[in-house]
């Protein structure tokens, strides 16, 4: 299949990945940014099962000093998490001055899948929702550049990829207890989202949507709306000019017309 680049030339495989290393040398410069003046960058990926969250955050991260940049992706929560300030076990991730984190999946969780699983109570999901938005100004205002992506696949692609992970063996780690529920519960999963889209999508905070069905553009478009993001004096811009198709803030009229899956 040819691929679209960001000024909709149909370009094939060679082309993808000669775009791809072009956009990760311009990750190597904003990392040296990042280090030279001692920034921190925060970034959460959120999205449906299969969506394609490890892709993305791999070719982020490839070419970067692991020093300074760190993927975060926490397992099940322990009884002590479960007995702590539900924020607790994150903030030890956090980064520091110099560093990058990516985390796959995030304090979202508790809007997302424990909402729909009934891993949490309604108090637990009400005080979260009250508190995240604090949480997150705080953390800009100490320093922290935090960006909010939700990866959006339609619910024909999320059947043809959890089909794919249970035949592909060299996927088989990827295989959960919640994968195999994700088509079963894939309304209560678009009302969780939406939700969370209308109570923590802000100035401040805002969410970026990336429609995902394309796997490669999706990774494509990420890192060029991530480098459109931050400032840079070295960046190509040209480069840091993602497709607003894929790449967009959230607005509510996207549930509409039909830009988030429904």
């Amino acid at each position: 299949m040819n691929e679209k680049t960001n000024n909709n030339i149909q370009v094939g495989p060679k082309g993808y990945k000669e775009t791809l290393r072009h956009l990760q040398v311009e990750l190597v410069k904003l990392q040296r940014h990042l280090i030279k003046n001692d920034l921190q960058i925060l970034i959460l990926f959120e999205g449906r099962d299969a969506a394609g969250k490890d892709g993305v955050i791999k070719r982020i991260t490839q070419h970067l000093s692991p020093r300074e940049t760190r993927v975060v992706a926490l397992g099940k929560p322990s009884d002590r998490d479960r007995h702590s300030w539900y924020f607790q076990r994150y903030i030890q991730h956090l980064p520091p001055t110099k560093e990058m984190v990516l985390m796959n999946r995030s304090w979202y969780n508790r809007a997302g899948v424990e909402r729909v699983m009934g891993f949490c109570t309604d108090a637990e999901y009400e005080e979260f929702m009250r508190s995240v938005l604090p949480f997150e100004h705080m953390l800009v205002d100490s320093g922290v550049q935090l960006f909010k992506y939700y990866l959006d696949i339609s619910k024909e692609e999320q059947k043809r990829r959890l089909k794919d992970r249970r035949v592909n063996p060299l996927k088989q780690w990827k295989i959960s207890p919640i994968d195999k529920v994700a088509i079963k519960y894939w309304d209560d999963y678009g009302a969780a989202r939406n939700e969370m889209f209308a109570r923590t999508h802000n100035p401040i905070t805002p969410w970026h949507v990336v429609h995902a069905d394309d796997k490669k553009q999706a990774r494509l478009n990420v890192i060029r709306h991530l480098m459109s993001l931050v400032d840079c004096p070295d960046k190509d811009k040209h480069a840091a000019n993602p497709d607003p198709e894929i790449v967009f803030t959230y607005d509510d009229k996207h549930l509409k017309n039909g830009m988030i899956a429904q």
